[in-house]
């Protein structure tokens, strides 16, 4: 297995739209809490949340103080309108039905607040084979040579401090 995670390499891409001194950051579908554990360094306080409660529990393992890791549904989950100043979300959009997802997720931002997402897109897989393939093998030699060269966009050591995390009706 190659130490070099396929996610993480896109978190730069989605914190550099994340200014710093950001006030209230939403992680949707947070995962192990490695991209709200980087979002935290750049806001006062980021709401992590996830459906899946051993990705909450992986989190809360690993995220910093400033960070609440919430066990809910973003399609279920109570948000106040304009409550937060920036909305990330890696690979769990494409999980959703994108018009219900992205209305809830406008209505969180505050005006002018940023969403800044990487998801993927639905493909019609029959007509789409040649294209995946090649882009399964360049994913892999990608993650070889970032593993081999010893790159800094493989995958990272987790944050050793941690938070008890929420469900949904402690929140």
């Amino acid at each position: 297995m190659l130490a070099w995670d396929h996610n993480a390499y896109y978190h730069r891409l989605l914190l550099r739209h994340v200014p710093a001194g950001t006030g209230r950051v939403l992680d949707v579908g947070c995962g192990a809490g490695s991209l709200a554990s980087k979002a935290a360094l750049r806001a006062a306080h980021v709401d992590a949340l996830d459906r899946d409660p051993v990705m909450v529990q992986a989190a809360r393992q690993v995220v910093p103080t400033n960070v609440t890791c919430v066990l809910a549904d973003i399609l279920d989950h109570p948000l106040v309108p304009g409550s937060y100043d920036a909305i990330v979300s890696m690979s769990a959009l494409h999980h959703l039905p994108l018009a219900p997802a992205l209305s809830r997720l406008a209505t969180a931002l505050r005006p002018g607040g940023v969403l800044a997402a990487v998801a993927l897109p639905r493909i019609d897989l029959p007509r789409e084979v040649p294209v995946e393939l090649a882009a399964t093998a360049y994913h892999h030699l990608l993650g070889a040579a970032l593993t081999v060269t010893g790159h800094p966009l493989r995958a990272e050591a987790p944050v050793l401090q941690s938070r008890p995390c929420l469900s949904s009706t402690q929140s």
